[in-house]
């Protein structure tokens, strides 16, 4: 850290380490305990992992400017952490959340208080356990309401979290156990949830279906959340459209649409006009999510539901649950839908939200996202495809995280031999990425931690790359500590002579969390204007699981507003 680190030792002995904020700024305090709770779904009954005996957990609320304290105090015998997912947590790595990455995890019986300011952010994100499966339980609503109006003009009758989940039967430790075990893909969920609740489609869940009651008239913003652990989501209301207009935090230029996709990780506002005169439905009106089928992979095909009831009318003799999802909503392999859904996400670029995408870059890195199929190590007993074992990686780099926190290692100037500095910055072979035969080719990856070093302030720009290894995919790639703005996607192959001139500078979605193309690319630019070690990593679980990650490092600048801030006196230890 150089002379920076003298500078912040200096600021903390006087500081006492209080988080940059302005004089207005109010902190906001909540008290997370980490416990087990017997819930039932599905007719089963299990021991659940959640945040305050709630599942979905908790609500954050709070306002832009806001500092923020969670102390998270772990009551149960196993680790943990918590990701603000979306806050850029400026100069407060410590307080990110991904294990082993900006932190050593909670012990038992152990707490950390996590402290961060909001700054430039208004919206809804989420919140959720980084560490193993646990978010597939450990998740909540993050909301920001701005300082302003919002910048449209539709008066709001009422803000509605829309959290999707997943929900198995079985424990979660023991299906991500057997997968990491025998190297096959895990088992597939038992049913999808909006706000934990699976709907009449499933077995035992009439009472578990979530409704809305609405008044004719009005209109409503849905805060919607995508939590799901492995799946990528279509949403549709029936007889209803929706404007979008938010995405991960950031006002988008409105539009209408009949449904929207939405990936693991990200989050998408919409306003719904309760325009429809329900007599005919007995005042209920089907909300659906099912999964966007882009791979060759077993997956919960089921389908979720809950209802928009309208305020004050009659109830039927009849069964007013129908079965049908809407009519709306888009089927399982709607790559088109969902192709032009992305294509018509656009930043708001007002004088007031300006666009602020770097027109030139520094630094372009070219990395691809594959899955592969390693060969089986002897005297071992593997499950995947012809007795070899599943591993995903960058750049043919499968991440494995490190026995301590990189941040602190880094932050420490702590010489260690778990990671390196040296991350391929362009595919170690060029071929025809995304039309190689799935199966033919050699897919054995490499292992290790080799993270992207980059100097503070650089303008950078990130190509990820699809292949076609065991299947086309549609990946949600998620960037700690920075928002990225999507300039460019496309099918096949990145050209680098032909498509940067195709790029979108003008106005290109701002987001936290991309969906790269099945079978395509996806090029994004952010600013590296914050210190620190950061994640990078697929949001489908089971492919951060098999090592789809890697970790950017970005230094500290000169001025000591561009230095990562000392770490907590109460940070974990490994």
């Amino acid at each position: 850290m150089g002379s920076c680190y003298v500078i912040l030792v200096v600021a903390f002995l006087v500081l006492a380490n209080v988080l940059p904020s302005s004089s207005s700024s109010t902190t906001r305090r909540f008290q997370f305990n980490v416990k087990w709770k017997s819930v039932t779904r599905l007719c089963h009954t299990k021991p659940l992992l959640t945040v305050n005996g709630e599942f979905p957990g908790p609500t954050i609320s709070v306002h832009e400017g806001d500092n923020v304290e969670v102390k998270v105090t772990n009551l149960v015998a196993r680790n943990t952490t918590i990701h603000w997912h979306g806050i850029r947590q400026l100069r407060t790595g410590w307080a990110d959340g991904p294990a082993y990455i900006t932190q050593c995890p909670i012990g038992g019986g152990q707490s950390y208080t996590y402290k961060f300011t909001v700054m430039n952010q208004r919206g809804t994100l989420l919140w959720h356990a980084h560490l193993s499966w646990q978010r597939a339980s450990v998740y909540g609503a993050f909301i920001i309401y701005p300082r302003m109006p919002y910048p449209f003009s539709a008066p709001i009758q009422a803000e509605v979290p829309i959290i999707f989940g997943e929900w198995w039967n079985a424990d979660i430790d023991a299906v991500e156990g057997e997968m990491m075990l025998y190297g096959g893909g895990g088992n597939s969920s038992d049913a999808y949830t909006i706000n934990g609740l699976p709907g009449v489609l499933y077995p035992c869940s009439k009472k578990d279906t979530f409704i809305q009651t609405v008044e004719r008239g009005k209109t409503y913003m849905l805060r919607i959340i995508n939590a799901a652990l492995n799946d990528e989501l279509f949403f549709a209301v029936a007889n209803h459209t929706l404007t979008v207009v938010e995405i991960d935090a950031v006002y988008t230029k409105p539009f209408t649409t009949k449904a929207i996709m939405i990936t693991p990780g990200q989050t998408t506002n919409v306003l719904l006009t309760a325009n429809q005169f329900p007599d005919s439905h007995a005042g209920m009106f089907v909300m659906a999510a099912r999964p966007y089928l882009s791979s060759v992979f077993p997956l919960d095909n089921s389908t979720t539901i809950g209802f928009l009831k309208y305020k004050d009318t009659k109830p039927q003799k009849t069964n007013p649950y129908t079965s049908v999802p809407p009519y709306n909503l888009p089927l399982l392999e709607d790559t088109a839908f969902a192709t032009q859904f992305g294509d018509n996400l656009r930043s708001l670029a007002s004088s007031q939200y300006p666009c602020n995408v770097p027109k030139k870059v520094e630094k372009r890195v070219v990395t691809t996202i594959s899955l592969n199929l390693q060969d089986c190590p002897i005297n071992q007993t593997c499950k995947a495809i012809a007795g070899k074992r599943f591993y995903a990686s960058m750049n043919n780099q499968s991440f494995v995280r490190p026995s301590m926190s990189i941040l602190e290692s880094h932050y420490r100037n702590l010489t260690t031999n778990e990671y390196s500095y040296n991350f391929p910055e362009k595919p170690p072979n060029g071929f025809d990425y995304t039309g190689v035969d799935p199966l033919k080719e050699n897919m054995n990856t490499e292992f290790g931690t080799r993270l992207l070093v980059v100097p503070y302030g650089t303008k950078l720009e990130i190509v990820l790359q699809g292949t076609g290894f065991l299947s086309l995919e549609n990946h949600p790639i998620h960037v700690h500590g920075h928002n990225f703005f999507i300039v460019g996607r496309g099918f096949g192959n990145f050209d680098v002579a032909k498509d940067p001139g195709h790029y979108n500078l003008v106005d290109p979605p701002e987001r936290n969390t991309v969906a790269v193309p099945v079978g395509g690319w996806a090029a994004i630019r952010l600013n590296a204007d914050n210190p620190g070690v950061w994640f990078i990593h697929c949001h489908l679980e089971e492919h951060t699981s098999w090592g789809l990650a890697m970790g950017l490092i970005v230094k500290s600048g000169p001025d000591p507003s561009q230095c990562l801030l000392p770490p907590p006196q109460d940070l974990p230890s490994c």
